[in-house]
Order: C-alpha cells, then structure tokens, then sequence
C-alpha cells in the first residue's frame, strides 16, 4: 500500500455536500485501514498545524447537513512558497502521506503546489458554482439550483398577483451555471450570464412585448458576474416604464441540506479519491463526466476554463417565447 496515512481538507467557499464528501474520505480511508486525520480551517489549519485524527464518530451524522464541520477560511499563506513549504512539512511530520482537498479553484491551485512538494494529492470539486473543468457537475450545485428554483416558483405568485416583473440575482462571478440551469428550470423569460453578451435594450423590448401580449409577470435571473440585479432593473424601468423588483439570493445558496443527488456525488468522489491514493496516484482532480468516475491531472484542471453549454442555453431561449 503506497499510502497509511490521509488527511481531508475543505478550502475556500463551503457547499453543500462538503460534509457528505468528508464523510465518504474518512469513512473509506478507515475501512481501507489507513489512519484519517481532518484539517481544521482549510489551508490556514494546514499551516498552523490545527490537524486532528478523525474516527467513524467524527463523521456521524453530518451527510444531511450543510456547512462544512471542518470550517473553511482564506489563506493568504498558502499563496505564498514559504506557506507552501510549510504546510508540506506539518503533513510530513505526523506521518501522512496523502491529502484530500475539497474545494474550488483557488483551492485546486494549493493542492497542485502541495502535489510539487512530493505530497500526495487529491482535489474534490466542491462549490456551487460548477465552474471546475472536467467533471460535469461539482459538489453543492445541483442543491444551489434547487434554492434558486424553490424561490423563483414563490417569486412568480406574487409576481402575477401584482402584475410585475422581477430580477433575481444568483450567485455566479465567471461562471452561468447557477442561473442557466435555474433559469431554465423554472422558465425564466430572460437568463444573463458572463458567458453570453447581451443587451439592456433587448432585455426590456421582451419584457415590454410579453405585457403586451398579456404576460402578467416575468422573471429574469442575472448571475454576479454581469452586474448588480439593481442595475439591470433601473435599466428595464427606465426604457419601459414598467415594475421591476429585485430580489438577491446572495449565500442563502450555499446553505441547508444538500440534495440525494449532492450526497451521492460527494459520496462517489470522496470514496473514489482515497482508491486513487491507495494506488498510488497522486495530483489529480476528481471528477464524474457522462456518471463516469475521472481522474485528470490536477495542473491540467488548474489551467482550463470550463466551457459554457451554449446549447442548454439556446433551449432556454427557445422555450421562454
């Protein structure tokens, strides 16, 4: 057995899944025989050394909640080589021989670094953003797009009781995915990604056409990463002269119980990550595409923009005539 040691790790924005994801590392790293430690607080606990052996009590009764019971903080450190070198040598000092990262890209980014130091690693892509290349779905989006979905249907009956329009904003800085997915689902008349340019003048001569074809609301869902919700609905106002109200979500979308589906993903990976250890591998992402269990070279991950499904998009377009 090339490993007899693990540690995980949860780095950068929590998701949900993340504790479903821990569950599955430590809970497959015992039945495999190895000793299972948890970092505290991401790379700052790596660093300061806050690690902690972990037993099958550790993970009891944490698949179903949100959050993550290791925390999770920024770490300017482990930006920085002599942060790196560090980290690398508390996890040497108490034996382990392999690390599993939970997390983004900036998260990804140490565990390449730690991967270049000689220590064994292995990211899981957990955010809600899905914005991780080469894996199909991350771990906590399929549970963000159900929040967006559950509060646009509550939006659309008052929306319609009151013969208005309204802007919601979802998370989603480079990346559409939340609104795309959210928008397509509950029928969004207009989505606004990063990914696609558009036009505030085109947003609002579809507005404007929808009332007058008797459309007694509409809903349009804008990811961060274009601009403020309360941006795109003065400009919907003042060329229409119609109602638009804004509603945020902000990080309501990162929290509560994760759905069976995030719990089977964070599961699949997390148990999968320590196989990959135990034979050997090391510096590789994570990740499921077409329900196929990958592994792709951490560096490779690292330096690849996830590409915008374009044709999913196009659907949306089509269906909100």
């Amino acid at each position: 057995m090339s490993v007899k040691s693990i540690a995980v790790l949860t780095s950068g924005g929590d998701s949900q899944g993340m504790n479903a994801a821990v569950r599955a590392v430590v809970r497959s790293g015992l039945f495999h025989g190895l000793k299972v430690f948890g970092v505290q607080r991401g790379y700052y606990g790596l660093i300061h050394n806050d690690i902690r052996p972990m037993d099958l009590r550790s993970v009891g009764d944490i698949i179903q909640r949100g959050g993550t019971v290791l925390q999770t903080a920024r770490c300017k450190e482990m930006m920085t080589p002599e942060g790196q070198q560090l980290a690398a040598e508390n996890l040497r000092k108490l034996g382990i021989d392999g690390l599993v990262v939970i997390g983004g890209d900036g998260s990804y980014q140490g565990a390449n670094k730690l991967s270049q130091l000689g220590i064994k690693t292995m990211g899981l892509p957990g955010t809600i953003d899905n914005d991780i290349p080469f894996t199909d779905f991350t771990i906590g989006f399929d549970t963000a797009v159900s929040i967006v979905v559950d509060a646009v249907n509550k939006l659309r009956d008052t929306m319609t009781s009151h013969e208005r329009s309204s802007v919601v904003e979802v998370m989603g800085r480079h990346c559409g995915d939340i609104a795309l997915y959210a928008g397509l689902a509950s029928g969004a008349e207009t989505i606004i990604v990063p990914e696609v340019p558009f036009e505030i003048e085109q947003v609002a001569r579809r507005m404007k056409e929808g009332f007058e074809a008797g459309k007694r609301h509409s809903i349009i869902i804008v990811a961060e990463g274009v601009g403020k919700g309360e941006d795109i609905a003065k400009g919907i106002s003042d060329r229409t002269g119609l109602d638009a109200r804004v509603t945020v979500l902000g990080h309501i979308q990162r929290g509560g119980t994760p759905t069976h589906n995030d719990r089977i993903l964070a599961s699949r990976l997390g148990d999968f990550a320590v196989r990959k250890l135990i034979e050997g591998d090391s510096g590789k992402a994570c990740g499921v595409i077409r329900n196929e269990l990958v592994a792709t070279d951490i560096a490779t991950v690292v330096a690849t923009k996830k590409p915008f499904n374009m044709d999913l998009y196009d659907l949306a377009l089509r269906l909100s005539q």
